[in-house]
């Protein structure tokens, strides 16, 4: 089966992973991700709905107006796309109009161009909850015209909601299946958590969500796939999953082309 791209830069998206994410999620009525990120999994795998769910408020309503107001939002947003738009001078000041913003359409066509000219498709925000993601210095960024029309007609068939995961797992019911990216735990004791929005996903969130799975399996017979790092901790975790071994590519400097294979858990409750 053909893949086809999200319109989003996402670090950690699951593109590279769809071969074996499709492998080992069972099939079902309604598929439901607490994280949803870029959407690589929601573009890919055919289910007859899909309930969708992310903590960063901006990338919900981005999908939303995409999926409302799609030939308008690509008319706007492709006009930031030129090469008068791709300066550092003029990313910073649309960062800051973006930061300084309450409009919600104007965010969303903000979000896009940020997240294009960006460095290295990163969301991450300041403890004030502002986007500050430094210019990319990329020669040309890429418009995504094809990748939006696609997902907007995807999308259609979903519904997208800014919900904490464990709010969203309790809305699942007989013959969803749902499929957990959340941001992965360290591959060492000195690695840093990614910051998803302006909140960390802890280590006792980890677990929290192991337990949320285990329970909806057993007692709710319904199936969830996660996926994260191969680690102690992780298997630990999961100990009452089947477990799937997978290699993935990780940077592991800030140069985004110093990259190695690593080992990922796709940990499957059912």
């Amino acid at each position: 089966m053909k893949k086809t791209r999200a319109f989003l830069k996402w670090a950690g998206g699951k593109y590279q992973l769809l071969d074996d994410i499709r492998r080992y999620l069972p099939k079902g009525d309604c598929l439901i991700e607490p994280f949803v990120g870029a959407g690589s999994v929601f573009l890919n795998i055919d289910y007859d709905r899909y309930h969708l769910a992310d903590i960063n408020g901006d990338l919900i309503n981005l999908y939303n107006i995409v999926k409302m107001r799609t030939i308008s939002f690509i008319e706007d947003a492709s006009q930031l796309f030129t090469n008068n738009g791709n300066t550092a001078a003029i990313y910073y000041a649309l960062r800051t109009a973006f930061n300084a913003s309450n409009d919600a359409y104007y965010r969303a066509v903000l979000f896009l161009y940020l997240n294009r000219h960006g460095y290295n498709g990163l969301c991450r925000y300041n403890l004030r909850g502002e986007f500050n993601v430094p210019f990319g210095y990329y020669n040309k960024p890429y418009f995504p015209e094809a990748e939006l029309l696609y997902f907007a007609e995807r999308a259609q068939k979903a519904t997208f909601v800014c919900e904490s995961y464990d709010i969203t797992l309790t809305r699942a019911y007989k013959g969803s299946v749902i499929y957990c990216d959340p941001p992965y735990t360290p591959l060492s004791s000195t690695a840093k958590f990614t910051t998803y929005h302006t909140n960390r996903f802890s280590l006792q969130e980890q677990l929290h969500l192991a337990e949320l799975a285990n329970k909806l399996s057993n007692e709710n017979n319904i199936p969830l796939l996660i996926s994260n790092h191969d680690t102690l901790l992780t298997r630990k975790w999961y100990k009452h999953a089947h477990l799937h071994v997978v290699k993935a590519r990780r940077s592991i400097s800030r140069n985004i082309s110093s990259r190695i294979q690593v080992n990922e858990l796709l940990a499957l409750f059912r």
